[in-house]
């Protein structure tokens, strides 16, 4: 019986090089001389420090940038409320979206059966396995899954036969 996984997962090799070019290029830019901005990273969190809102708003909108570009859906981040640390410093937690949480599994469970497709979808920790008897129900499964608005990047893995 065909099928497939759904997972919500980010590269972290990926993630680790953007926050470095992210780094790398607060370091270099004029802007940003003699500022206390930086970036750092420990594991699912991201963490953006600056002297005010307006420069953590330039290096989120860099992050973006960086992240987009090595593959890694922006939908990703949760940002966090931008907190005063002391001073005029201001720092920002982004959370790194990892897994499926159960909420987002039911909620796909229930898309899946009210579509009325011939598959089967079961809630396995933090991925959902779909199944069914035709390879064409399953790619109607991704299908309908890409179009709905989910509020999280889902990418569709280990497909058998």
């Amino acid at each position: 019986m065909p099928s497939f996984d759904i997972v919500s997962k980010v590269n972290t090799a990926e993630l680790t090089n953007a926050v470095d070019q992210v780094s790398r290029e607060i370091s270099t830019r004029y802007d940003f001389k003699g500022t206390s901005a930086q970036i750092e990273r420990q594991d699912d969190v991201v963490t953006l420090f600056a002297d005010s809102e307006f420069q953590l708003k330039q290096i989120l909108d860099i992050l973006y940038q960086r992240a987009a570009k090595r593959g890694i859906d922006v939908a990703s981040f949760d940002p966090q409320k931008i907190e005063a640390i002391g001073g005029d410093k201001t720092k920002q937690l982004i959370n790194v979206k990892q897994g499926i949480d159960k909420e987002l599994a039911k909620k796909i469970v229930k898309l899946v059966k009210d579509s009325g497709l011939k598959v089967q979808a079961a809630i396995q920790g933090e991925e959902v396995r779909v199944s069914g008897k035709k390879k064409d129900d399953l790619q109607s499964t991704i299908a309908l899954l890409r179009g709905a608005k989910l509020g999280q990047p889902l990418q569709y893995v280990n497909f058998r036969e």
